[in-house]
């Protein structure tokens, strides 16, 4: 293998910088936003403020856009790569699969906000779902990004 660059890392780094805002300046920007928003709405209780104004405005966006991005890079990228064989590796296919793997809960709050799940769980019961999707983004989107900026080479077995 002669490229040391997870295919997350190389999409980040090249175009810059246009795919370095379209694929993580935003979705991070989106995160931080219902993190903060999260916390406000928690502490304070104030389902009806702008906390949760933005929180749910965010929520939609952010659930929305990501599922462009899976939808394009999975087309785009994890097809293609997949065809020709080109995986660099355990890393780069956990860090790809954890990037996209955002769709899940980023989807999930755009869902939620939008009432076609969670329909019959009270305000604090939404509250705590969104919560938890929030912090599994989190989780996933950090994975992916350890994951994405690690020598591929480092996990691959030499015989």
């Amino acid at each position: 293998m002669n490229n040391a660059m997870t295919h997350y890392m190389e999409l980040l780094s090249t175009s810059q910088p246009w795919h370095l805002l379209i694929f993580m300046a935003i979705p991070v920007i989106c995160a931080e936003t219902l993190a903060i928003t999260e916390l406000i709405i928690l502490y304070t209780r104030n389902l009806n403020g702008k906390a949760k104004a933005v929180s749910r405005v965010t929520g939609i966006f952010a659930g929305l856009y990501f599922l462009g991005i899976f939808i394009y890079l999975f087309i785009n990228a994890v097809i293609p790569i997949t065809q020709m064989g080109e995986w660099r590796g355990p890393a780069d296919v956990i860090a790809v699969g954890f990037y996209l793997a955002g769709v899940i809960p980023f989807f999930g709050m755009t869902l939620l906000e939008l009432g076609l799940i969670g329909k019959k769980k009270d305000q604090l019961g939404k509250l705590k779902s969104h919560a938890i999707l929030v912090g599994i983004f989190l989780i996933v989107a950090h994975v992916a990004m350890i994951f994405g900026m690690i020598n591929p080479e480092l996990l691959i077995m030499k015989m």
